[in-house]
């Protein structure tokens, strides 16, 4: 086993001397290496060099971090920390570079992408072909082959001459020969003598290249810039017609800097204005009570059941329109409120033959809670959905558009994004809103695209969805986050203190350190951290009211919120005709008619007004309520096809009469009966459409009142969020697969005799006799075994175990591998070899 006086040889050796707390953190960095457990640390050296683990670690690294890998790609092999701060730093030596080196290079360390001490470091060999200069792959250092990589194909009289050229000594065989130009090119005092010979022109060639792309074309005769170049080696041909700046010459143009640019301090993020926090709080819950008021009309348009699924899954366009014609939102927030609404588990589709979307019974005990808890159920569910209300409208990987509540809007990476979003914003002083500009340079800082910058910056596209969803939820207020958005992200309360807020022209600070990073809560943390956010936002929601103001111009002024009875009475009894601080209604005789429809007797509405109204019913309102009342009822509409009755036949005689009659089909059956060719529904329509207020009436005769049925689905689960890869393990699974990966090691390396009948590095082979021989005789001596195992899946393994009995075909010893007494088959046991006396 290795020691820590000697240097690894492998990812695997630089694995077995790291601590339990190491192998942990390298864990929790990159989950996808303990699924499945490895079943030693060979095999997590092995699964952490493979190609998808590789670029997966290399995507989630910050930029400082990822420039430091491609440095190292560009590094001798193995390269020493001081070759490594020279590519970072240059040949100035920046200090905040060799500052956060350290810090940069232990986290590369502490995901196995590096590996060796600082005399040796190694680069992951999956990184390096990754990261390396190649003509198919350019770096992004911008660097090109070294000198030993560009002349691997050319001729060795060819390098002599530009040994000669450059003013060496020739030598013997190639391998030197190269060897000695490398040697110039790196050394400055070299390079800057061969430099100074080098015509100002020749040199501006070599500046269009220097920051790359390296290679350039050339023609079969090359200008006499060109030629001097090609002479001195400082421009090597890899292809007809093409040319390539060699790494060592491009370095030393560059002062010895690995990039143009080295970032490694994050980006500032940047306050762009800031509030009392007392207003900002005040403005979020202002938002958060029109969150629960638009969810709430959402759900009640849809109560007798919503727009049809379509076949694919989702709403049309057209519904989509319709429903944000109904809240009076653009189609880009009635989007979000129908995502967050099916997320929280409030919609879903009924499952019908003919399906459409409707409220489920979660959306009836929502309703039942008090206010704050529901605006905390639906910060909760925004918080943790994978499902992103920004892509409905787009394409997806098959140019199909994505539609609202349709598959293929799940993103696994939107909640880490929200939470990092609604960190940065903890991060600022009380009460400042961030730029959104800075925000997204950090998080770019964060987690860079490789490769050329691409169109779908997702989790850009993310951040800025998240910067306005933050706002219309009530998160945060006037843009900075508000008291009980940082209790939901479950932040630290703020601590008072006097100093006064910025005023509008003083300057405000900005942040260039990276604070702490809290993980993501756990479920239980997440409830518990939903619950104080509700207890910080009860006290800012105003309170319902039981009254409202009626007007002699037949409105009805709602000052605020309303109590849950009075509102749904009132909404069946007026029309909203504008929403705001104050909802105004408008009684007409279609809203009484309405009502009176659904039940309610003329004297009941005349009860209902007088007892929740501040202010004396108007007279004109009453006379509206008698007169309607008074017609209500005195048609009657039933099932012949249809048919008019009414004990007055003047009545009738004026609807024969009307020219807009004349679709129904309206003909006279008897002095006070009308028969129409019209469906019962229709002729309802069209009469109350002419001015007449009949009721529909059942075969008795008695008046059908039209009550409103709430539509409701089967219970139903909210969707599931689809993780962005696997899941970080918890202490008790990190501490499990730590264990069973130092066991597997240690039955993988103990010593054991060699013999003919088991090589080393092979399982043993041996009979059943000689197994059984073997295993009877340790339980007398008290021996430590070295077996072969395959269990019932017929997967194959190798432990170590100390038998303590052996009878009736079964061996119990103690597994020093799983740390506890097992039983074992023994005809499963493939062999069985002693270990070394040492």
């Amino acid at each position: 086993m290795s020691t820590s006086a000697t240097p690894p040889r492998s990812l695997a050796e630089a694995l077995r001397v790291r601590d339990d707390a190491s192998l942990g953190a390298l864990l929790r960095a990159r989950p996808d290496l303990i699924t499945p457990v490895p079943t030693d640390l060979t095999q997590l050296a092995t699964r952490a060099g493979t190609r998808a683990s590789v670029v997966r670690a290399l995507e989630r690294l910050d930029r400082f971090a990822l420039q430091t890998a491609e440095a190292l790609a560009v590094a001798g092999e193995p390269a020493s920390y001081e070759e490594l701060l020279g590519l970072m730093a240059g040949d100035a030596g920046e200090p905040a570079v060799a500052k956060a080196l350290p810090k940069a290079l232990g986290t590369l360390r502490e995901q196995a992408l590096v590996w060796g001490d600082d005399g040796r470091l190694r680069l992951v060999r999956t990184a390096r072909e990754l990261l390396a200069p190649s003509p198919q792959h350019p770096s992004p250092t911008g660097l090109g082959p070294t000198v030993q990589e560009a002349t691997a194909g050319m001729s060795p009289g060819r390098i002599q001459e530009i040994v000669a050229a450059a003013g060496l000594p020739s030598t013997h065989d190639s391998v030197s020969a190269v060897a000695a130009l490398t040697a110039l090119f790196s050394g400055r005092k070299g390079m800057s003598a061969l430099l100074a010979g080098v015509p100002e022109e020749s040199l501006e060639v070599l500046r269009r290249l220097v920051w790359g792309p390296p290679y350039g074309q050339v023609t079969a005769d090359p200008a006499p810039r060109l030629r001097r170049l090609l002479d001195l080696g400082l421009l090597l041909p890899t292809a007809p017609g093409t040319v390539v700046l060699p790494r060592e010459v491009a370095l030393h143009l560059r002062a010895g800097l690995a990039h143009r640019v080295t970032e490694p301090l994050p980006p500032a993020v940047e306050a762009a204005a800031t509030h009392r926090p007392q207003v900002v709080d005040a403005t979020a819950a202002g938002q958060a009570y029109t969150a629960l008021a638009t969810v709430e009309e959402l759900l009640k348009d849809w109560d007798e059941g919503g727009p049809a699924v379509l076949r694919a899954g989702g709403l049309s366009v057209r519904d989509l329109k319709r429903t944000a014609v109904a809240l009076d939102v653009s189609e880009p927030i009635a989007a979000f409120w129908v995502e967050l609404a099916y997320a929280a588990g409030l919609i879903a589709s009924d499952g019908e033959a003919d399906e459409r979307y409707a409220a489920t019974p979660a959306y009836d005990e929502w309703l039942e809670r008090p206010a704050a808890e529901r605006w905390a159920h639906l910060a909760e569910t925004w918080l943790t959905a994978t499902r992103t209300a920004g892509l409905i409208g787009g394409r997806d990987a098959k140019d199909r558009t994505l539609s609202a509540l349709g598959p293929g809007l799940d993103r696994g990476a939107a909640p880490e994004v929200r939470h990092r979003v609604l960190t940065l914003l903890a991060a600022l002083p009380e009460g400042a809103s961030p730029s959104a500009e800075s925000v997204l340079a950090r998080l770019r800082w964060e987690r860079p695209l490789r490769g050329p910058q691409r169109d779908d910056d997702l989790r850009s596209r993310l951040a800025e969805w998240t910067l306005s969803e933050t706002e219309l939820l009530g998160v945060t207020g006037r843009g900075a986050l508000s008291s009980q958005g940082r209790a939901l992200l479950g932040a630290p309360p703020r601590t008072t203190h006097s100093t006064p807020a910025p005023g509008p022209g003083d300057k405000l600070p900005v942040h260039h350190h990276t604070p702490p990073t809290p993980e993501p809560l756990t479920a239980p943390e997440q409830a518990v951290a939903s619950a104080a956010a509700a207890r910080l936002l009860a006290p800012l929601l105003p309170e319902p009211l039981d009254h409202v103001l009626l007007q002699a111009d037949l409105t009805a002024v709602a000052p605020g919120p309303l109590q849950r009875p009075l509102a749904d009475v009132l909404g069946v009894l007026a029309d909203v005709e504008s929403k705001g601080g104050a909802t105004v209604y408008r009684f007409t005789p279609g809203s009484v008619r309405r009502a009176l429809d659904a039940g309610r007797s003329a004297s009941d509405l005349h009860a209902f007004l007088t007892a929740h109204s501040r202010t004396p019913v108007p007279q004109p309102l009453s006379y509206l309520i008698d007169d309607v009342a008074r017609k209500h009822g005195h048609l009657r509409v039933g099932a012949a096809s249809a048919y008019v009755r009414c004990d007055d036949d003047a009545v009738l005689n004026e609807i024969l009469a009307d020219k807009r009659a004349a679709g129904l089909g309206l003909r006279r059956l008897a002095p006070t009966v009308l028969a129409a060719q019209a469906d019962p529904a229709t002729l309802l329509d069209g009469l109350r459409q002419m001015g007449f207020a009949p009721a529909a009436e059942s075969a008795e005769g008695d008046v059908l009142i039209a009550r409103a049925h709430a539509h409701r689905t089967p219970p139903r689960t909210a969707p599931e969020p689809v993780p962005d890869g696997p899941p970080v393990p918890d202490a008790t699974l990190l501490s499990a697969a730590i264990r069973a990966i130092r066991a597997g090691d240690l039955a993988s390396t103990t010593p054991r005799k060699e013999s003919p009948s088991h090589p080393a590095g092979e399982l043993p082979r041996t009979s059943s006799a000689e197994t059984l021989a073997t295993m009877q005789a340790a339980v007398l001596t008290n021996e430590t075994l070295w077996i072969g195992y395959v269990n019932a899946e017929g997967t194959a393994s190798q432990r170590v175990i100390a038998p303590i009995r052996v009878e009736g075909g079964f061996v119990t010893a103690y597994d020093h591998t799983a740390d506890e007494v097992k039983t074992y088959p023994l005809h499963r046991i493939t062999g069985v070899a002693e270990l070394a006396d040492d």
